[in-house]
């Protein structure tokens, strides 16, 4: 599949780190000439310096037929306009970023007559992932498959869980609500457990469940199941704002902090049920005033992640309940574990995520299309959900007696209306959607995880 990628700030280059073992065609394109050349001679794409949206660019850079353009540079009407002269060279799909809340439901409702394909907007996503969290207390990780019938879960084992000392076969008897446990995180090792895995303190537990099953999942679990009504914001940037303006549709008491003072008046004229707070969200007396001890969940949302952490852990020593850390830098992201730090977001890896699903779910042209895909554990797993759209050997045979690769598991059958919890004897059949999780990568077809 022949890419192009216009902008490569923090999501471009995201993206093009996970697209480089994947065999397609990459071409770059940005008008810093320094970092073109540098991830020219990283990944061995071809480069080209300059304006992306310029037609002139494009035809050099041989994009007339390109299968999909990915425009993330930092001007929203740049995006869109890269986007309408790819389509007009012959460019076949194309991706905008647009993050103004100004555009992002003119340009959602114009997308079709523009031609774009699909619409990233990091902070709006992130704010989502974010409510999620907050709505869900005990879950740190959600992601959705079948349009939201089914749910990929996690959740860190507390010393009051009910899977502490029990493994996948006795927590089966135990509890009523069917949910399929895929990968397990103890500290460095990642497993896709067997039945007679036994569950400890501090596992991170990704799980498949249908959407309408989790609370009850949760609550014999013994894990909170209450949303919570106090919420401290600090950083009053695009995420916050999209963060606080769905929370506040919701019956949740919310303190945004912002030291910016025109931003802060600006945000209190947008967000009427908010109470808005100018001053700075990292001071230790600023924030007992305003009570962080009294609060069930705190955001921090600055621009600097060292900022992020430490009041993270501020907020983590006064007994917050959840504490959320939006993260930039991938090598603060993966020690936040060790700092106590257990609910991360990141708007690069969030939007690079979706947009290589995408891409995957547009690339494959054989078998069994993948519709959605998300990566765990730090890039580790993969749960991918494939389409079964032709006949194949190995449908209506029962899970047990056919030869699945290790390190693969079924998690989750969607048949037509009906979501199904996979056990031995179930099947797939054609037209199934079929969720997989698996540690090996790149597999594009259902057909690649048989033996």
């Amino acid at each position: 599949m022949k890419i192009a990628i216009i902008g490569l700030g923090t999501v471009g280059k995201t993206i093009l780190k996970s697209l480089a073992g994947m065999e397609h065609t990459i071409t770059i394109i940005d008008d810093d000439k320094d970092k073109v050349e540098s991830l020219i001679e990283k990944y061995d794409v071809f480069g080209v310096v300059g304006n992306g949206a310029c037609m002139d660019i494009q035809k050099e850079a041989n994009m007339s037929d390109t299968d999909l353009a990915i425009v993330l540079t930092n001007s929203d009407e740049l995006n869109v306009f890269a986007c309408l002269v790819a389509k007009k060279i012959g460019v076949k799909n194309t991706i905008a970023r647009v993050r103004n809340p100004d555009y992002s439901k003119q340009i959602a409702e114009m997308k079709d007559q523009l031609g774009i394909s699909m619409i990233v907007n990091p902070e709006k996503e992130t704010a989502a992932e974010i409510f999620n969290l907050i709505n869900l207390p005990s879950v740190s990780q959600m992601e959705h498959f079948a349009k939201g019938r089914v749910l990929l879960v996690e959740i860190i084992v507390d010393k009051d869980c009910a899977l502490v000392g029990e493994t996948l076969i006795s927590l089966s008897r135990k509890l009523s609500t069917r949910v399929l446990v895929c990968a397990v995180q103890r500290g460095d090792e990642v497993v896709i457990p067997s039945g007679n895995f036994m569950f400890q303190l501090g596992d991170r537990v990704h799980f498949t469940s249908d959407a309408g099953s989790l609370r009850n999942f949760l609550a014999e679990a013994h894990l909170e199941t209450t949303p919570f009504k106090d919420i401290m914001i600090v950083g009053g940037n695009r995420i916050g704002y999209y963060l606080a303006k769905e929370l506040s549709r919701k019956k949740f008491s919310i303190k945004l902090i912002e030291m910016n003072k025109e931003l802060a008046d600006e945000l209190a004229d947008l967000l009427p049920k908010v109470t808005v707070i100018y001053g700075n969200g990292t001071q230790h007396d600023l924030l007992i005033e305003e009570g962080i001890e009294a609060m069930d969940a705190f955001v921090a949302l600055t621009d600097i992640d060292e900022e992020n952490m430490i009041v993270s852990m501020f907020a983590n020593k006064m007994n917050v309940l959840k504490t959320i850390t939006q993260i930039k830098n991938d090598d603060l992201y993966d020690m936040l574990d060790e700092l106590g730090i257990e609910n991360k977001v990141s708007p690069k890896r969030i939007v690079a995520d979706r947009i290589i699903s995408y891409i995957r779910a547009i690339a494959n042209k054989r078998g069994s299309n993948v519709l959605t895909l998300y990566r765990l554990v730090n890039d580790r797993v993969e749960a991918l959900e494939f389409l079964a759209k032709k006949p194949e050997k190995f449908y209506d045979k029962p899970l047990r007696t056919l030869k699945i690769k290790h390190n693969c598991l079924i998690a989750c059958i969607i048949r037509e209306n009906e979501v199904i919890i996979p056990d031995g004897n179930s099947s797939i059949r054609l037209g199934d959607n079929v969720i997989v999780v698996t540690t090996h990568k790149n597999f594009d077809d259902l057909n690649d995880i048989f033996e």
